[in-house]
Order: structure tokens, then sequence, then C-alpha cells
């Protein structure tokens, strides 16, 4: 499984973006699979912000974007979608999205068996 993300930029304070990852198999994303969007700041670790059982479509979310961020999923087309919304500087980092076959680390970076390139998200103030 490869993955494709897009989406980031340069945007201020309170402004929205909608991040894509696109897989690309010559299989199929099995229901159990979640897909998670993380997030790596200058300095820290990568931390999980939003993620998504692709067969249900159950979600889970970082408390400190709860209320802001939304991340989706379209079958049809193989994309997980991460809304943005009222963005703030502190949500400034390179955003990454990845695969947990297993169906149950949704919060464990290390469980994750396939991960896209990290796309740049910056957010002044």
């Amino acid at each position: 499984v490869q993955l494709q993300a897009s989406g980031g930029g340069l945007v201020q304070a309170g402004d929205s973006l909608r991040l894509s990852c696109v897989a690309s198999t010559s299989g199929r994303i099995f229901s159990s699979w979640i897909v998670g969007r993380f997030r790596q700041a200058p300095g820290k670790e990568r931390e999980l912000v939003a993620a998504i059982r692709w067969g249900t479509g159950i979600t889970y979310y970082q408390d400190s974007v709860k209320a802001r961020f939304i991340i989706s999923r379209d079958k049809g087309k193989n994309t997980a979608y991460l809304q943005l919304n009222n963005l703030d500087p502190e949500d400034t980092a390179v955003y990454y999205c990845g695969i947990e076959r297993a169906g149950s680390g949704w919060q464990i970076v290390n469980a994750y068996d396939y991960w896209g390139q990290g796309t740049l998200v910056t957010v002044s103030s």
C-alpha cells in the first residue's frame, strides 16, 4: 500500500484546510484497517490527531482538535480526508497519514504499517 498525502500550505490563524490521503493498492483496504492522521511539530514527537476505521467510519480525535478537525473517508476513491478548521499557530506541523492493519493500535505510532510522506501545515498568527 502506498499513501500519498496532500493539501498542506501556509494559512492564517482561523483559516481552514483540507488534507487528503490517497491509498494506492493492488488489493483492497480492509474494513478493519485504521487510517490515522498524525502530526509532528519541530522538536516534538509524532502524535495522533485523528483516526478512522475504514469499514465502520468510527472516528477518534485527540482532545485538542476534537471540536475543530473532522476526519472522513471516501471508500470509492480510497481516500481519507482531514478537515482542519479554525487553525491555530499551535497546529503548525508536518501532517502524516498512516494505515494500521491490525485494527487495534489507534494511537500507537509504531503499530502503523504504512506511511505516506508528510505535508506541511504552517499557521501564522
